[in-house]
């Protein structure tokens, strides 16, 4: 019927604004443009819109992936509608939402956007999108039930299930953070369930990261207070990898990040002192425990001054300044569990030294150092191509002089190349 009733209601809209074609919601990608756009979006309440440009090879890679992921999406109880718009085309579109890259793409829900960043294959798309037109609290009744409900939630986000709780106590929450977790209560489980989830008494809430493996028991008190400190808590793993969405996440958080910069993320010294951030986490919950290694992000790191021994932890809030402990500057020691311990006692007692990065926002480094490489990338292309073109050209050949306006348009694809189809993180494939 949800369905009837939004055909309806697009069908009128075409036929009043003189749209020449009217919409049919079967599964496929609608073409969005100005005369439509806004009606669409405010006629479902999930609609998932690829911006994009016919130029763009990012594009065209991902535009058969959505075309799988439609019908899917669409036949779900609660539907959930794929729209593109070719943003090279209608420009203003791009700009109200703030269109920097192509593709990019927006969900919007009940008219709100938000930036998609999730997967981009279709099977994955599906898995993840699924999540948004769920229940904001899933009732579970069985133990095959809380069983199906964490295969089918998957990995990318983090899975709460109140254990003995009435669904009231966490529904607000639930709504809240629909955007961030699952969200369940389990009325009827058994021992085994207890077990296999490490709980031992009712009311009980869990937290299950997938991504990271992790656990953790909340028993109360079960007050919105101190329930919300424990789901934020738990959005984001123990010890956190810096990378262009999890500083976003920490940034959304709030908390203040020890920040660790060690050599290399993968070197095995470097694991064993993962575990010890760990650790220190979960007996500091006050403050996010993050690692970066100059191997992987040295643009990052750098500007932590990475002079002195590594590793190093500094107690960072996202802004231009941080904080070093005043004889802690280097954890680089056999007994680092109570370096670090020794540490934090230090930040909490005021023994610190504030200091100021050096260049750019930290937020803008990975877009940054990102379009640098594709810079020198295009101009080496270029140069290639032009000396293969010298080679082969023949003496009687005549070069072709572009008049002014395809001289314009060259001029100006080979600039929206640089700086819009290419964008770190979430914007490729």
């Amino acid at each position: 019927m949800k369905h009837l009733a939004a055909s309806v209601f697009l069908l009128i809209h075409s036929l009043l604004i003189g749209s020449a074609q009217p919409f049919s919601v079967d599964g496929t990608v609608l073409e969005l443009d100005e005369s439509n756009f806004d009606s669409v979006v405010s006629t479902f309440d999930l609609v998932l819109v690829d911006f994009y440009a016919p130029w763009c090879g990012h594009c065209k890679r991902l535009s058969p992936e959505l075309d799988a992921a439609a019908p899917v999406l669409a036949a779900l109880k609660e539907p959930i509608i794929i729209a593109k718009v070719n943003a090279d085309k209608f420009t203003s579109l791009a700009k109200k939402y703030d269109v920097e890259a192509y593709p990019t793409l927006m969900l919007f829900s009940n008219g709100i956007p938000t930036e998609y960043n999730g997967p981009r294959k279709a099977d994955l798309l599906v898995r993840y999108l699924k999540k948004f037109a769920a229940s904001d609290v899933s009732i579970l009744d069985s133990d095959s039930a809380i069983s199906d409900f964490v295969e089918a939630a998957g990995n990318f986000f983090p899975i709460y299930i109140g254990f003995g709780l009435n669904n009231s106590m966490i529904e607000k929450l639930a709504q809240k953070y629909k955007k961030n977790a699952w969200f369940s209560v389990a009325r009827d489980f058994s021992e085994d369930v207890m077990v296999l989830y490490d709980f031992d008494k009712v009311p009980a809430l869990v937290s299950v990261n997938p991504s990271y493996n992790e656990r953790s028991t909340f028993y109360g008190p079960f007050e919105e207070e101190f329930l919300e400190d424990f789901v934020k808590q738990n959005l984001i793993p123990l010890a956190v990898p810096v990378s262009h969405d999890t500083l976003k996440l920490m940034s959304a958080d709030g908390r203040k990040i020890a920040l660790t910069i060690v050599e290399d993320e993968n070197e095995e010294k470097t694991k064993e002192l993962i575990k010890l951030l760990k650790a220190a986490a979960s007996a500091n919950r006050d403050l996010i425990f993050s690692y970066v290694g100059v191997e992987q992000l040295e643009e990052f790191a750098e500007k932590f001054d990475i002079s002195t021994k590594l590793p190093k932890m500094v107690i960072w809030d996202g802004s231009d300044d941080y904080l070093n402990v005043v004889g802690s500057e280097s954890i680089d020691g056999e007994d680092q569990a109570t370096q670090i311990t020794k540490l934090i006692e230090g930040y909490r007692e005021g023994k610190t030294l504030q200091k100021r990065i050096s260049g750019p926002s930290l937020l803008k480094v990975f877009h940054r150092s990102f379009d640098i490489r594709m810079v020198y990338i295009f101009v080496f292309v270029v140069a290639v191509l032009m000396l293969i073109q010298t080679l082969y050209r023949g003496d009687d050949n005549y070069e072709r002089v572009p008049n002014q306006d395809q001289g314009d348009h060259a001029r100006s694809s080979v600039s929206e190349g640089q700086s819009r189809e290419y964008k770190a993180g979430d914007k490729q494939d």
